[in-house]
C-alpha cells in the first residue's frame, strides 16, 4: 500500500494551542515548581505563589469566556466518555486526540484547582485573621503531596502517550503543532 501524500500545510502538522495558551501553560508550569522549591524561602515562595494563582485564574477565565481553543467545553468530556477512555488507555487502544485526551482534560481541571487552594491557603495563612492557625498552615501543606503526585501522573501521561502516538508532546507544547494525517 502506497504512503498517503500529505500537503505542506499537514507536514507542519496542525496548530492546536496558540502561543498566549504555550505561555500561560509553561508560566504556571514555572510558578508552581518555583513556589514547590522555594517552600522554605518567605517571601520569594509568596510571590511564586501570587505569580501562580493569577496564571491559574487567568486560564480559568479563558475556559470559560476565552478563545474556542482555550475554553474547557472545547476538551472536556463528560464521566462515561472519560471512563471508556482510560478503559481503551487499559487495553492500548485509545483514540488520539489533536486537542487534549479526556484523561489529560480533567487532569487541567484538577491541577488548576490545587493551584487555586494551594495559593489561596498560602495567602489566608499570611493575614491577619489566620496567621498562626493551624489547620490553614496544614491545608497549605497538605495540598502539596496531591499536587506533586499529579504533577508526576501528569507527566507520565504526556510520556505515554507521546510514545503510544509516536508525537512529541512536550515539543507540541512548545512550537504548538501536531501531526495533522493519523498515521496509526
Amino acid at each position: 500500500m502506497a504512503a498517503p501524500t500529505l500537503l505542506p500545510s499537514q507536514l507542519r502538522g496542525v496548530l492546536v494551542w496558540p502561543w498566549w495558551q504555550r505561555l500561560l501553560h509553561w508560566g504556571l508550569a514555572l510558578s508552581v515548581l518555583a513556589a514547590l522549591i522555594t517552600h522554605e524561602s518567605g517571601k520569594i515562595h509568596e510571590w511564586f505563589g501570587y505569580s501562580a494563582l493569577g496564571l491559574a485564574c487567568l486560564r480559568i477565565a479563558q475556559g470559560f469566556n476565552g478563545p474556542k481553543v482555550a475554553r474547557f467545553a472545547t476538551f472536556t468530556h463528560g464521566a462515561r466518555h472519560t471512563l471508556n477512555y482510560a478503559r481503551a488507555v487499559l487495553n492500548r487502544q485509545e483514540a488520539r486526540h489533536l486537542n487534549h485526551n479526556p484523561l489529560g482534560a480533567w487532569m487541567v481541571i484538577v491541577l488548576l484547582g490545587l493551584t487555586v487552594l494551594g495559593a489561596l491557603s498560602g495567602w489566608l495563612y499570611t493575614t491577619d485573621r489566620f496567621w498562626g492557625i493551624a489547620w490553614v498552615g496544614d491545608l497549605h501543606a497538605f495540598l502539596t503531596w496531591p499536587f506533586v503526585l499529579l504533577i508526576g501522573l501528569h507527566l507520565l501521561g504526556v510520556i505515554l502517550a507521546g510514545l503510544h502516538h509516536r508525537e512529541n508532546l512536550v515539543a507540541a507544547m512548545i512550537h504548538g503543532r501536531k501531526r495533522a494525517v493519523n498515521k496509526e
